[in-house]
């Protein structure tokens, strides 16, 4: 949109010059920026009136319920109905993501938006976005580069929702702590920060980590089944289940109850997710899980907020902005906490509705 804007006014000044009239075009008013919701239909994204061009680097939906979630929300907010030409590709491998980048610098975005599968080797699409004129802004997981590099960061605190995760566990009073560390992709902000907590009450003795797999690049159920009934094949004592997605605790409960090892509240092994699946958060209401912490994928309002601000002359944010996220557990969690918390289809709603039919 910027170049745009430079070949108008280069334009204007050849017409002044050569002596001739030329209409300069009028142009929208720029958007409200005063709310995180997007433009309104019709009237154009940018000041100019045009569409705004957005360029989404994203995971599969097939990753997580999380990821879905985050995908759709993606498209939902920047939609041409609301002022924007984007695109939006999804890949797990990080190769794969580099190239769509490029393709979208090439293309002539105004906005570069990354979820990055891993969290290097960005620093050359963000040096070519950079000479460019590309805002760019990362979304759900960190780049490890300058933060100059980028305009700013909407991320979960991965480290943190780690540490609470733990500081809740060791809170539960247990003789012993046994845990089954699942990770997910290796190497990713979610798993890194996550894991982080764990690897450090390991090394400082107040837990200990009896088996260590991962669900792979998709975060996989089937593989976290996998390193469950390893570790019941393979004789190991536990009694927790940290798995770094709701989808990876899914499969781990899987091999248990194939096994008729109980879980869960009252049970002998405790069940641990993350980001607040609908699903999830019903199996902790029931008590067959007993916590789940949040990973907040609505995150394109906001970003769709700070470019609107930057459309309309002002300064948006600048480095990093935490999402606001919680843990529950089956003693605390409310009925309010899976409905405007929750993310994706709500097993207990679709219940109801199967029952009443």
């Amino acid at each position: 949109m910027k170049k745009v804007f430079a070949i108008v006014i280069v334009l204007a000044l050849v017409f002044a010059l050569a002596a001739c009239s030329g209409g300069g075009g009028s142009s929208a008013a720029p958007a409200d920026t005063g709310s995180a919701a997007p433009v309104d239909e019709g009237s154009g994204g940018g000041a100019s009136g045009e569409a705004i061009k957005v360029g989404i680097v994203n995971l599969p939906p097939e990753e997580s319920g999380y990821r879905q979630a985050n995908v759709e929300d993606m498209n939902e907010v920047f939609s041409a109905a609301n002022g924007y030409d984007a695109k939006q590709s999804n890949a797990a491998d990080n190769s794969e993501q580099i190239a769509a980048a490029e393709g979208y610098i090439r293309d002539g975005v105004d906005y570069l938006l990354i979820s990055a599968a891993n969290a290097t080797g960005w620093d050359g699409v963000l040096a070519s976005a950079k000479e460019a004129g590309v805002t760019v802004f990362l979304f759900d997981r960190f780049i490890e580069t300058d933060e100059s590099n980028y305009q700013a960061a909407l991320v979960s605190n991965t480290y943190e929702e780690g540490q609470t995760a733990v500081d809740w566990l060791l809170g539960q009073g247990l003789d012993a702590y046994n845990v089954i560390l699942i990770r997910g992709q290796i190497g990713s902000a979610a798993e890194i920060g996550r894991s982080d907590a764990v690897e450090k009450a390991d090394e400082a003795g107040d837990l200990t980590i009896v088996a260590d797999g991962t669900g792979g690049d998709t975060w996989s159920d089937v593989e976290a089944r996998k390193v469950v009934e390893a570790a019941i094949t393979g004789g190991v004592d536990f009694n927790v289940i940290y798995a770094e997605n709701d989808g990876m605790a899914q499969g781990a409960v899987k091999a248990l109850d194939a096994a008729g090892i109980s879980h869960g509240k009252g049970g002998d092994v405790i069940i641990m997710g993350f980001d607040f699946n609908r699903f999830a958060l019903r199996e902790v209401q029931a008590g067959n899980w007993n916590y789940d912490g949040q990973c907040n994928p609505r995150q394109a309002s906001k970003i769709a907020e700070w470019i609107q601000t930057i459309e309309s002359g002002e300064e948006p944010p600048v480095g990093t902005v935490y999402l606001d996220e919680i843990g529950v557990d089956t003693d605390s969690i409310t009925e309010d906490d899976i409905l405007e918390r929750g993310i994706n289809e709500d097993p207990g709603v679709v219940e109801s509705v199967n029952e009443a039919a």
